[in-house]
């Protein structure tokens, strides 16, 4: 929804190239350092392709293009419970492995912002993004939570199971971010269906124990209603661009999560 993709073969190599606004250029290329990162800890994750001077991205007429290598395989199931398993494994393990990385485009946590003039396209939007933001700050205060490198936006469509060698790869890093590991797996549980539909997924991370069942248990609930929250600011913003079926959808989507 953020990028031009493109699926590239020279021979018989396979390849995704990206092409993102300039304006995006920092988060995207953090995204590919990360990437390279997890490849170097034998996780599949979509490796870069460095261009011939080493940069990550090349500048194209006002974008930025960049090259992956191709993760083959198939999407995990959010409704299976085995693929939930391996779902929040591989959550955990990929935290694991990024612990200590940093890269100067990593955005700052976090972005969504009450004052924003687009939560003024509808009478119930403003309040509750301002009530999920004030309910994080609160969490915040009163509970040290864990941060790292985030994926961002890691749904089951973001891992990929390849069944000739059993490997899962975790591709689409263009939304990482520094951040509270439990906003990520609250991320999984939203596209999930919910903490109740997310037995197996919330307990395969756990046990990878970068974030202690406490830790999870405490701010799940709010870290998944500021999820919402952030949908909810996403689509609202694209609302304003192009109030089209796909965005309405997303917002109203948000809305129902957000007035249970």
């Amino acid at each position: 929804m953020t990028s031009d993709t493109w699926l590239v073969s020279a021979g018989s190599n396979r390849y995704v190239a990206k092409l993102v606004p300039h304006a995006a250029r920092n988060q995207f290329e953090a995204g590919l350092s990360a990437a390279e990162h997890l490849h170097q800890r034998n996780l599949d994750a979509g490796r870069p392709v460095r261009a011939i001077d080493g940069q990550l991205s090349c500048p194209i007429e006002g974008q930025v293009l960049g090259l992956m290598n191709f993760v083959d395989g198939r999407a995990l199931d959010a409704a299976d419970p085995v693929d939930q398993q391996w779902w929040g494994d591989r959550l955990g393990r990929a935290h694991q492995a990024l612990t200590g990385f940093t890269h100067p485009g990593l955005p700052a946590w976090h972005w969504v912002r009450p004052e924003a003039a687009h939560l003024g396209i509808a009478a119930w939007l403003r309040p509750a993004v301002t009530r999920a933001v004030h309910t994080l700050e609160k969490l915040q205060v009163t509970d040290r939570l864990t941060f790292g490198t985030l994926h961002g936006d890691p749904s089951c469509g973001a891992f990929l199971l390849d069944q000739t060698t059993g490997r899962i790869g975790i591709i689409d890093w263009g939304s990482v971010v520094s951040g509270p590991l439990v906003y990520d797996l609250a991320s999984a549980v939203m596209y999930a269906g919910g903490i109740e539909c997310a037995t197996g997924l919330v307990n395969a991370y756990a046990a990878t124990g970068v974030v202690p069942m406490a830790e999870i248990e405490a701010a799940l609930p709010t870290l998944l209603n500021f999820r919402w929250a952030v949908q909810a600011d996403f689509f609202a913003a694209r609302v304003m661009r192009e109030n089209n079926e796909e965005n309405r959808k997303g917002l109203h989507d948000a809305h129902q999560a957000l007035t249970v």
